[in-house]
């Protein structure tokens, strides 16, 4: 196993779903924790429970500020937890919740987080089934810090995966991305722009539940991502690594707000790498693509639903045709460009 030196230090960046964080995922905790449902590096681990597979998944939130344009860190928690479900294919059984809260914190706060998060637990249709609560002295906290658990069941057939890409198989995105990165930034900052900018954090159960009613093949979705922290352009780089195929994306396809697009323009940002918390990505056979594509864009979530690129023959790599005619590499990021944004 790797060893460390004794400088070695964890940095922001390696909280940031980048190159960092797959870094320190790769060699220190798979060594460690090695086992076949982990290694898949899906948003959920799948386990076998006599012929029924169950999907797992957890995650802590620590964005700031813990409300922001669109949602909060209730919210985020319950919609986090139940898309990173949703991206295996499962349907949510039931979800744990722990408060980690810094002594001082309003009560009134406390109790607009949590009926925040049980509005969206009832929006989702499952239920808080246990939790925790801790304090911990001031000033060794930052207010509020959630994490969440869940459990859901995969139905038959179904078989998402990381690395289940092929050529030829289409990739849909369910609608305009980097609006929760973007909200948060500028609610952290303080910056307005023309136009709102809201978060689009949402649980996206029922969306992956149309998507697959309208596969006469439940096994035509090849994979799926939830595109939070990184965004598009590390969920694309995850898959296409793991299936060992290149991803061609059409950037004239790709959806983006007009609010979301000029405010990236005036800070610098690229709205691929931005972090989202209600949309996931597709990919489907070919055969598929416009019965999923129809199916999400007859949904409240997935109105704006595109058909975005393809994956391709070749090293794994993820490239973007410009509206400019040109091609470009769609890096990872090294870290998230904001910090604390989920």
């Amino acid at each position: 196993m790797k060893a460390f030196a004794d400088g070695d230090r964890i940095l922001l960046s390696h909280g940031g779903g980048g190159l960092l964080s797959r870094e320190l995922v790769e060699r220190l905790f798979l060594p460690r924790l090695a086992n076949p449902a982990l290694a898949a590096l899906d948003d959920a681990g799948v386990v076998a429970l006599g012929e029924q597979r169950l999907a797992l998944t957890t995650d802590a939130f620590v964005v700031a500020p813990p409300f922001f344009p669109g949602g909060d860190i209730g919210r985020l928690a319950v919609a986090g937890t139940v898309n990173d479900l949703a991206a295996q294919g499962a349907r949510p059984l039931g979800l744990t919740v722990a408060f980690i809260l810094e002594e001082g914190y309003p009560l009134a706060d406390l109790a607009r987080v949590t009926d925040s998060l049980a509005a969206c637990a009832r929006e989702a249709g499952v239920s808080v089934v246990a939790g925790d609560t801790k304090v911990v002295p001031r000033g060794q906290a930052d207010g509020i810090f959630v994490s969440a658990a869940g459990v859901g069941l995969i139905p038959a057939g179904r078989c998402p995966t990381g690395a289940g890409a092929r050529p030829g198989d289409r990739v849909i995105v369910s609608g305009p991305l980097g609006e929760h990165g973007l909200a948060v930034m500028l609610g952290r900052q303080g910056i307005a722009f023309a136009g709102e900018i809201r978060s689009d954090v949402a649980p996206l159960n029922a969306l992956v539940e149309a998507a697959y009613a309208a596969c006469a093949d439940p096994g035509a979705i090849h994979a799926m991502r939830d595109p939070t922290r990184g965004g598009l352009a590390a969920a694309l780089n995850e898959i296409a690594a793991a299936s060992g195929c290149a991803i061609a994306v059409d950037e004239a396809a790709t959806p983006v707000s007009p609010e979301v697009r000029a405010a990236c323009d005036v800070l610098g940002l690229d709205p691929l790498h931005l972090a989202n918390e209600g949309k996931m990505v597709f990919v489907v056979a070919a055969e598929t693509t416009d019965a999923v594509l129809a199916a999400l864009r007859a949904h409240e979530r997935g109105r704006l639903a595109a058909v975005i690129g393809r994956v391709t023959d070749g090293a794994p790599r993820v490239t973007v045709r410009t509206e400019l005619g040109t091609e470009r590499l769609l890096d990872v990021p090294v870290g998230e460009q904001l910090p604390r944004i989920c």
